[in-house]
């Protein structure tokens, strides 16, 4: 029954992508995160209570997200087969692998077109949180690519493993856990402490899921074109040169993918031998991760049986 519920959601994001902010239950969170946020202690109060007080969100919003998990679940049991869509419902809401890949169509665009500035715009309006106004087109088109890989284990792969595991009240609670880490975990004055446990229990629920997509892509590689072995080379050797403990699995299994290598000055390099990116990169990428989520599908099916 978990997997067939599984496959609907993953059918209702493709055909529907995400519902409007007031029925989202991601934006849902994203508010009582920032109401909580609002009244946290300054960044000028001692650590210790900023760091409790972090905590105390992840808690509290944890287990009113998996108490609300729970109780849809009983809800969908009850109803039977109207049951079943609902929870799928309330699944797909917490994946986006049709606003990942429209967002990055969105930026693909505007590189194909030769519009830099608007390229540069749709990165920092859908995909990172960084500055992208110095950016070239080469490096818009990585920025794109390692959102695609790393968003693609946050976003779709890491919520349907946690539902795989603990069914709804898990996908839930991780996905509160994954959105206050988006919000809190920054190391600038006002959050350095407030997001540290919500930053840091994010790195262990994704854990798992970050390594299982790096190896998704790998598998899904050539049958968009991509090279197997390599993108198997690039992970083993690269994995570990981001700063997060997750990121640089999906990013350097896509690289090696793809055969580009992807940069963040000052931070990383992944497969420094391989070329630069270019827009036509996009494309290959997103369809290696449609095609790794949908391996991720039958892989479960098959395992369930």
């Amino acid at each position: 029954m978990r997997v067939a519920i599984l496959l609907l959601a993953l059918l209702i994001d493709h055909l529907l992508g995400d519902p409007p902010n007031r029925w989202h239950p991601v934006a849902w969170m994203g508010r009582g995160i920032a109401w909580a946020q609002r009244h946290a202690p300054g960044p000028h109060a001692p650590p210790a209570r900023q760091l409790a007080f972090g905590g105390g969100i992840v808690a509290a919003g944890v287990a009113l997200t998996a108490g609300v998990g729970v109780m849809l679940t009983r809800l969908a049991r009850a109803l039977a087969a109207p049951g079943i869509l609902i929870e799928a419902l309330v699944l797909s809401a917490t994946l986006s692998l049709r606003g990942l890949n429209r967002a990055a169509r969105q930026v693909e665009n505007a590189l194909t077109a030769g519009d830099l500035p608007a390229a540069r715009h749709w990165l920092s309006w859908h995909l990172v949180s960084r500055r992208t106004d110095a950016l070239d087109a080469s490096q818009v088109a990585a920025a794109v690519i390692e959102s695609i890989a790393e968003n693609a284990s946050d976003g779709v792969i890491a919520p349907l493993t946690w539902y795989a595991i603990g069914g709804l009240p898990a996908a839930l609670a991780y996905r509160f856990l994954n959105t206050a880490d988006a919000m809190l975990g920054y190391r600038d004055p006002a959050r350095e402490w407030l997001g540290k446990i919500p930053a840091r229990l994010d790195d262990a629920a994704n854990l798992i899921p970050a390594r299982i997509t790096a190896l998704l892509i790998i598998l899904a590689a050539p049958l968009a074109g991509g090279d197997r072995g390599r993108a198997w080379r690039v992970w083993r050797r690269d994995a570990g040169k981001t700063a997060s403990p997750n990121a640089g699995h999906p990013m350097s299994a896509m690289a090696g993918a793809l055969g580009v290598r992807l940069e963040k000055p000052d931070h990383y390099p992944l497969g420094r031998d391989l070329r630069p990116p270019r827009a036509a990169d996009i494309a290959p990428a997103r369809r290696i991760i449609t095609l790794a989520v949908a391996l991720f599908a039958l892989l479960l099916a098959l395992f369930r049986k």
